[in-house]
Parts: C-alpha cells; structure tokens; sequence
C-alpha cells in the first residue's frame, strides 16, 4: 500500500497560493506536515493571516499547523504584487472573515529544519513563493539538501518572457540571492515549474462555472475576478493562471507535466536582469544539470483534475 506522501507547503499566500493550498488539502493525498509563511505577493502578517483564513474555510484549521518565517528576502527590501492580488493579497475574498487561529510559535525555516530531520527521505516541500524560507534552512543546516525527499517549486521561466520584468518571474526576482542557495545546494530531487508551463494552466470562467461546491465557487470567483481582468488587460486571455496550483499538482501526479535536466542559475548582479532564471540549454556551461525543469503540460487533465479535486 503506497504510504500518503508527507508534505510542507511553503507559501507567500495570494490569490493562486490560496487556490494551491485548497488543491493539496482536499486532494486527501498528502499528509500536510504544516505550511509555512514568507513575505512576497504580500507582507509576511498579511500571507499568514491569508493561510489561516483558508484553512479556516476549509475547517481544517485545528488540523495543520501555520508557521511564519523570513518577513523580508534575504538582502532586498520586499516587493510587493497588490496590484495583481489586491491589497488583501485575496482579491477581496474572505474580507469579513475573522481568524482565530493563530500560527504557530516558531521560526518557518525552523520548522523545515525540524521535521526533515523528523522524517528523513520522506518530506516533500512545495514552495510556491519566494524561496526565503528554505535557503535560511539550507544556510542553518546544510544536510537538508540531501535528507529532503524533493523540492517542487514554482519559479522562473526558462524559455518566455517575465511576468514581473521583461526576463524575470516574480518568485526569482523578489529573493534571488535565495534562490540561488537552493539552486547551488545539490537537492537531488529539484522541479523547477515556471512559467511555461503555469501560463498553459489557465482557470477560466467556464472551468469556475463547474464548481459544486457553493461556498468554493463563491471564494475561487471572488478572489479571480480582478486578477482574471488583469490577465486580460496584458495577454488578451480573460482567465487567472494558476501558477502555484501547478506546483500542487506536480507534487500530486508527476505525469501532469514533461521535465528535462538542466543546469539551471539565476542572476543576482544584472542592471537590468535580476532575478532572471538562466538554463543551459546547449550545455556550453558545463555544470552538474541540478534541476528537473518542466518543459510542458497536459494543461487539460490538469485543469480537469482541479475542478474535480474542489467539487469532492
């Protein structure tokens, strides 16, 4: 009998973070270890206020713990995305909700830190913002990088253009200095899942339409609809992506999408360029190839599985 997989959700909690974090807890696939917070699509209080709101909707908030972690990038000032996710980080969704969890007292890197060590080759972390938090664990504890089952995260884009600058997605170009840790720290089992492959992934008002559940349906229209006319205003294409449930769903099923290895580094001293994700296609650098970057998507059974995954 295949053991659930064991997994820490490491999140800056905006709009497409929260539909993740509903993806992986109503898969009933993973046995959600805790979720840790880092500042990016929005303040550190704000992403943890974010994540316990869900899990409050959701009514699992006494079963999976929330633990803060780094409230800035590891040398930058904090750059925020209100104008994608609103100023609440949720497009306005769950605005009277009032939380009464509360996170947990401890330190997010610490965490990871505690319960890799608790479960060694078993935990599997699916990072969907800055990486922060890990690369402060990597820096206090090398020995994570080889005693972590996997690390997905969504980040970069290897082939098309940013989303944040002309070359560079957000997640990279907020911390790339973090970044760069984990990309140079010899996890064996590293998925890059970039924009390529998250801007095929896009959540339409027909997919919306399908959702049972009426409360879900309520929050996942809600929290899209500006987003959804952002998207359109810069690609033509009304529908929100979702970037971050991707990530999820790699963690869920492998085969959702095709990976190839490559060396892959990220820019942190550029003019113009930071926070560019760089892969050598052609080899010509040389270097140990230290990630699976995913290089396509069955967009569709992804998408379907989604909506099917919400409406159990």
């Amino acid at each position: 009998m295949k053991m659930t997989k064991k997994v820490i959700l490491d999140v800056d909690t905006g709009i497409d973070d929260a539909l993740g974090i509903i993806l992986a807890v109503k898969s009933r696939q993973f046995e959600i270890l805790g979720i840790t917070t880092t500042n990016g699509n929005v303040s550190l209080e704000t992403a943890t206020t974010n994540t316990c709101k869900i899990l409050t909707m959701l009514e699992v908030e006494h079963e999976i713990p929330v633990i803060k972690g780094a409230s800035t990038p590891l040398q930058r000032q904090a750059f925020f995305e209100h104008r994608i996710h609103g100023q609440d980080g949720l497009g306005g969704a769950l605005a009277d909700m009032v939380v009464t969890k509360q996170p947990e007292d401890q330190f997010g890197p610490d965490f990871l830190i505690e319960q890799v060590k608790a479960y060694p080759n078993e935990v599997t972390l699916v990072m969907t913002g800055p990486l922060t938090n890990l690369a402060l664990a990597i820096e206090k504890w090398p020995e994570l990088a080889s005693e972590v089952e996997e690390v997905i995260f969504m980040g970069g884009v290897v082939k098309g253009v940013g989303n944040v600058t002309p070359t560079s997605e957000y997640n990279m170009y907020v911390d790339p200095e973090a970044a760069k840790v984990v990309l140079h720290a010899g996890i064996p089992k590293l998925t890059l899942v970039g924009l390529d492959v998250t801007r095929q992934a896009l959540l339409s008002e027909e997919h919306i339409a399908k959702l049972t559940d009426p409360v879900l349906a309520d929050y996942v229209k809600v929290s899209t609809a500006d987003y959804s006319k952002r998207y359109f205003e810069r690609n033509g294409v009304r529908a929100c992506a979702l970037h971050d449930p991707l990530a999820v769903g790699v963690a869920l099923q492998k085969e959702f999408v095709k990976t190839e290895k490559y060396y892959v580094d990220v820019e942190t001293k550029s003019e113009i360029c930071d926070g560019q994700t760089v892969c050598d296609f052609q080899d010509r650098m040389q270097q140990r190839r230290n990630v699976d970057v995913c290089v396509d998507v069955n967009s569709k059974a992804f998408l379907d599985m989604f909506v099917q995954t919400l409406n159990t």
